[in-house]
C-alpha cells in the first residue's frame, strides 16, 4: 500500500526524456515506483489527469539567512513549486559571528541585499558563534521546504580580522590559514559551498563594499582549500563586472575561477547577466567556460530567466519620490495614498514640481534611477508579461499620447486602481528581446539561479522565476522560440540539485526523494506583485503567486494544494552532498 499516489499524470521527470504518462507511488518520503498503470492501493491520490507531474524544483540563489530563523513557510520561493532553497549566496549571511557584531552583520545584509534591517534585528534570535552553531540552531526548525546553505566569505572575513576585515585591508598569511580552517569546518559541519562577492554593487549601509570585494587570490584560494578540504562544495560568487560596473576585469576574473576549480577540482558558479555596456561579453566569458572543461576544470555561469531589473510604482519606488506634494501624502496608508496620488489636482501639482533635497535610503535612491531611465520602464500589466513588447515602453506610450514621459509614468502607475508596477530592465534586456536570455539557458555550462529569493525584498519578486519558466519558456512565449517542456523543468531540478551534490532529488524515480509538483500546464499564471508589510517590525516585502499549482509535495507530504499553504512543515536543513 502505498502512502500517496499521483495518477493520470503528464510525468516530466527531470532527466529531459520526453515526458510520459504514468502513476507515481510514494511511501514514507521515498518516491517506489513509475508506472503507466500502478497497480494497489494508496492512503491518499491525487488525479493528476491533464496535468504534469514534475520534481520538485531546487532553486539555489537564495538569500533566507535571517528569514529561515523565524518563517516556517518560507514565501515567495515555497507558493512557486520549490521544493529545496540554497542560500548563504554573495558572501553574506550570519555566521561565523563574533558576540556584539551581529547588528553589523544585520547592516551588512540590508545593504547588500534590501532586507529591512528591523525585520531582520526583531526576526533572528541569536544563539551561534561559529557556523556549525548556525547549522545547529537551523536544524531545530522545520520549513514547508527544505534549506540548504553555504559558508559567507563575508562573516568568515569580519570573523577572523575584525575592522581590518570589514574595510578590506589586505589578509596576511596567518588570517588567511584561519580563514581556510573555519571553511572546512563549516563544509564538514554541513555546508554546501562558500560564496564571495567582488562586485562594487554589493555594499553595506556605511557604504563599504562587501568583506572580500577586493581579496587577492591567495585569500581566495584558500577559502577553495578549504572547501575541498571539508569535503567539497560549490564555489560561488558575484564577479568583479557583473553589475557593469568594470568592462574589461571579468576576463581575468573568469582566468582565476579557472585555476582555482581546476586546483580543488570543485565547480565554481558566478553570476552572468547581459550588461548594457558590454551587451557582447558574456558572450565571451561563456565561452571560456566551455574551454575551462577541456583544462580539468567545473566552471557554471549562473543566468536568470527574465530580465534583472527593478519593478517600480507608488507601492515601491517611483520617479516622484522626492516631489514635495508626494511627500504630502507618504504618512497616509497605501489605500488613501492612492486614492489622493489619482486625484486630477494632487497629480498636476506634482507633474509641475521639481524634485526637493534628498533625503537619504535606498527606495529614495531607486525613485531617482528610475527617473534617469524613464526611456527604459515598460508597462509590466497583469498578468505579468516579462518579455514587453516596444510599444509598451513609456517612452513609445508617451509618443502615442503627444505627451512627455513623466506624464505618461504617472498614469501607468495609476493603471490597476493604483497598483500597478513598471518593470525596469537594467541587465538582460539590452535589445528589448528574451533572445539574449534564450541563449543564455541553452548554453551547455549554464545553470539557472539568481532569484535572490528572500531579498531585495521592496524592489523585486524575482523568486517566482521558476513560474516564469514553466509558463513562459514552454507555453506562451510569441516573440521567438519556445523551450521544450522536458529541458525547462530539468534545468531547474535535476541540472541544479546536481550542481550542489543533492543527487536523491530532482528526478521523478523509484528511490529518489518525493519532492514533486502536480501543475495545470494549461492554467499556470502569474499573478501581479503585491506589497505586503508581513516581516518582524511591519518590514515590508513583494509577494508575487501563482495559479496553477495543484499540489507541492515535499518529502512525501502535501505542502500546497491549488496554492494554498496546507500547514504541512516536513522541509529539514540539508546538511552536506547527497548521494543517489
Amino acid at each position: 500500500m502505498y502512502d500517496l499516489k499521483i495518477s493520470g499524470g503528464l510525468v516530466v521527470d527531470g532527466t529531459g526524456e520526453p515526458p510520459r504518462h504514468a502513476d507515481v507511488g510514494v511511501v514514507g518520503d521515498k518516491i517506489v515506483a513509475v508506472d503507466p498503470e500502478l497497480p494497489g492501493d494508496a492512503a491518499r491520490t491525487i488525479d493528476a489527469s491533464d496535468h504534469i507531474v514534475t520534481p520538485g524544483f531546487v532553486d539555489v540563489h537564495t538569500h533566507y539567512d535571517g528569514q529561515a530563523t523565524w518563517d516556517d513557510l518560507l514565501e515567495p520561493s515555497s507558493g512557486h513549486g520549490v521544493t529545496t532553497v540554497v542560500m548563504g549566496n554573495c558572501g553574506v549571511g550570519f555566521a561565523p559571528v563574533r558576540p556584539g557584531t551581529e547588528e553589523w552583520l544585520i547592516q551588512l545584509m540590508e545593504g547588500v541585499e534590501d532586507i529591512p534591517g528591523a525585520a531582520l534585528s526583531e526576526g533572528i534570535t541569536w544563539g551561534w558563534e561559529s557556523f556549525g552553531d548556525y547549522l545547529d540552531a537551523l536544524d531545530g526548525h522545520s520549513w514547508a521546504i527544505d534549506v540548504g546553505t553555504q559558508v559567507p566569505h563575508g562573516a568568515v572575513r569580519a570573523y577572523v580580522m575584525g575592522e581590518r576585515g570589514a574595510r578590506n585591508e589586505p589578509a596576511d598569511t596567518d588570517e588567511i590559514a584561519r580563514m581556510e580552517h573555519i571553511v572546512a569546518e563549516a563544509v564538514s559541519a554541513g555546508a554546501l559551498g562558500v560564496s564571495t562577492s567582488r562586485t562594487l554593487a554589493h555594499k553595506a549601509m556605511d557604504g563599504e563594499p562587501v568583506p572580500g570585494t577586493f581579496a587577492a587570490t591567495d585569500e581566495l584560494f584558500g577559502l577553495g582549500r578549504g572547501l575541498r578540504d571539508g569535503g567539497g562544495g560549490v564555489f560561488e560568487l558575484a564577479p568583479v563586472g557583473s553589475a557593469g560596473e568594470d568592462i574589461v576585469k571579468p576576463r581575468s576574473e573568469v582566468e582565476w575561477m579557472r585555476r582555482l576549480s581546476a586546483e580543488i577540482d570543485q565547480p565554481v558558479s558566478f553570476a552572468l547577466l547581459q550588461v548594457p555596456a558590454a551587451p557582447d561579453l558574456w558572450r565571451e566569458l561563456m565561452e571560456v567556460s566551455l574551454q575551462a572543461v577541456e583544462e580539468g576544470a567545473q566552471l557554471y555561469p549562473q543566468v536568470a530567466g527574465r530580465p534583472f531589473g527593478l519593478l517600480a510604482g507608488w507601492q515601491t519606488s517611483h520617479p516622484f519620490m522626492r516631489r514635495p506634494t508626494y511627500r504630502a501624502t507618504e504618512h497616509l496608508g497605501i489605500e488613501a495614498r492612492i486614492e489622493r496620488l489619482r486625484d486630477p489636482a494632487v497629480r498636476a501639482a506634482i507633474l509641475s514640481e521639481s524634485d526637493g533635497e534628498r533625503r537619504g535610503g535606498m527606495h529614495e535612491g531607486v525613485g531617482a534611477l528610475v527617473a534617469r531611465m524613464l526611456d527604459q520602464l515598460y508597462v509590466l500589466g497583469n498578468p505579468p508579461d516579462y518579455e514587453p513588447r516596444p510599444d509598451r515602453s513609456i517612452a513609445a506610450i508617451a509618443a502615442a499620447a503627444g505627451v512627455d514621459m513623466a506624464e505618461a509614468a504617472y498614469d501607468a502607475f495609476c493603471a490597476e486602481d493604483g497598483r500597478a508596477l513598471l518593470m525596469v530592465p537594467l541587465f538582460n534586456y539590452v535589445d528589448g528581446t528574451h533572445d539574449v536570455i534564450r541563449e543564455q539557458l541553452t548554453h551547455p555550462r549554464a545553470v539557472v539561479g539568481l532569484s535572490d529569493g528572500g531579498a531585495h525584498c521592496g524592489l523585486i519578486c524575482d523568486a517566482s522565476m521558476p513560474t516564469t519558466m514553466i509558463s513562459h519558456w514552454t507555453r506562451d512565449r510569441s516573440r521567438g522560440e519556445q523551450l521544450p517542456l522536458e529541458w525547462v523543468v530539468r534545468k531547474q531540478s535535476h541540472d541544479t540539485a546536481a550542481l550542489f551534490g543533492l543527487n536523491d532529488r530532482g528526478v521523478v524515480a523509484p528511490g529518489k526523494r518525493a519532492d514533486l509538483n502536480v501543475i495545470d500546464h494549461a492554467r499556470i499564471s502569474l499573478q501581479t506583485p503585491r506589497l505586503v508589510h508581513d516581516l518582524p517590525a511591519g518590514g515590508r516585502r513583494l509577494l508575487q503567486h501563482a495559479d496553477g499549482y495543484t499540489a507541492t509535495i515535499v518529502a512525501g507530504e502535501q505542502t500546497r494544494a491549488d496554492g494554498v499553504d496546507t500547514g504541512a512543515r516536513p522541509g529539514r536543513l540539508v546538511r552536506g552532498r547527497r548521494a543517489a
